[in-house]
């Protein structure tokens, strides 16, 4: 059994998926039985910090490009303007059904 590892068998499992959860949110908790600072747990959840602090980047930007690169439609029979009420109420509406109802009950 490697050194860096107290606990063979489901808890020591337990242990790496929570070192590896742990770092992919960059909280840096970890269960103490494993090794205090081995290069390996450095370097790989090093890596698992970058890869979850960026690929999720990689989504908002690819719809950015998407609607960037979009041509612009005028306004006609088949668009619904925005600025107007009607708009408002349609956005406004649905989402008022969740809210809480505490602001809106009486005593």
């Amino acid at each position: 059994m490697a050194s860096w590892l107290a606990n063979p068998g489901y808890h020591g499992f337990s242990e790496i998926l929570y070192e590896f959860t742990s770092a992919s949110a960059s909280n840096g908790s970890a269960f103490e039985g494993l090794g205090d600072n081995p290069p390996w747990w450095n370097s790989s959840t090093g890596v698992m910090m970058l890869l979850w602090r960026f690929l999720p980047i990689i989504g908002p930007v690819a719809i950015a490009g998407v609607l960037a690169r979009k041509k612009y439609v005028p306004e006609g029979g088949g668009t619904l303007p925005a600025d107007t009420a009607s708009f408002g109420v349609m956005v406004l509406w649905p989402s008022s059904s969740s809210l809480p109802p505490w602001p809106f009950s009486r005593p």
